[in-house]
């Protein structure tokens, strides 16, 4: 199996070098960026206030009984980014790949608990390349959940705040004029791809945002007992600091809650800007 995992991580690499070298560099602009060195970076799962809205919000986020080992973010992840929104107080947030609506109904159940009942504004844009919500093709069913995206939305009643789009990242960033305190990039996971979301969730930030990476394995090692690796984000990712951009990754490493196979490791990062 390990063997396995190994000759099929080493055909993505050698696939995602080749893609990624066929892409021009691209400049980025950092400025918005929050730095590496900013204090609220510390301590990022550690808050009892945080854990209170959590346990409050995983009471009824449990009754649509979201599968594990469903290609989305695991349940350890999805608590983090629960934390994270919480932490950072976010007024826009933009998430690329819904997916199932694992992370998507997170991030709402974060907005909402640590602003929105507080009387504050805040909202969440997620964007995938499918048709997540479809009454004709019901992807979800695929993945062993029996609630589209939009109807977890809904029976949580988040969907005064909550919009759906079905496009591709690189074109919905090319198009919008929106701007967002916290991007999550979660959609396609090739280098080529990844080295251009970057710039243009870049220019769709905010002053001191955020922008969160899943499936990032620091120097394309595997961080979990079955060998999986996926290699595109760290390979974007390097590649702009090769050619100088002030940007660094932060992995967030290991969860103070299991994550999976045994694990407490998450491939969950924050990138950041060095200075």
């Amino acid at each position: 199996m390990k063997l396995k995992q190994f000759l099929k991580t080493k055909y993505q690499k050698s696939k995602d070098v080749k893609e990624l070298n066929s892409i021009h560099q691209t400049g980025c602009e950092t400025a918005n960026l929050r730095l590496k060195s900013d204090p609220s970076l510390e301590n990022l799962f550690e808050s009892g206030e945080i854990e209170k809205m959590w346990n409050e919000s995983k009471k009824e986020i449990d009754m649509f009984r979201i599968p594990d080992g469903s290609g989305g973010v695991n349940p350890g992840d999805r608590r983090a980014i629960y934390y994270l929104i919480s932490k950072f107080k976010p007024s826009s947030v933009l998430e690329v790949g819904t997916h199932i609506g694992a992370s998507t109904v997170h991030i709402a159940s974060a907005l909402y608990m640590s602003q929105i009942r507080n009387g504050k504004n805040a909202d969440l844009i997620t964007v995938d390349i499918a048709d997540v919500n479809s009454t004709v093709t019901k992807p979800w069913l695929n993945y062993g959940t029996q609630h589209s995206p939009i109807e977890m939305i809904h029976k949580l009643n988040y969907g005064s705040f909550v919009n759906f789009v079905a496009d591709t990242s690189i074109h919905y960033a090319a198009t919008a004029t929106k701007k967002f305190d916290f991007i999550f990039l979660d959609g396609s996971h090739t280098a080529d791809t990844v080295y251009q979301e970057i710039p243009m969730a870049l220019k769709m930030l905010n002053p001191n945002g955020v922008i969160l990476l899943h499936d990032y394995f620091p120097g394309m090692k595997p961080l979990w007992s079955d060998g999986t690796v996926i290699p595109g984000p760290y390979l974007a990712t390097e590649r702009f600091v090769k050619e100088g951009i002030n940007l660094t990754v932060l992995p967030l490493g290991e969860l103070p809650w299991p994550t999976k196979l045994g694990s407490n490791v998450t491939s969950l990062a924050l990138l950041l800007r060095k200075d």
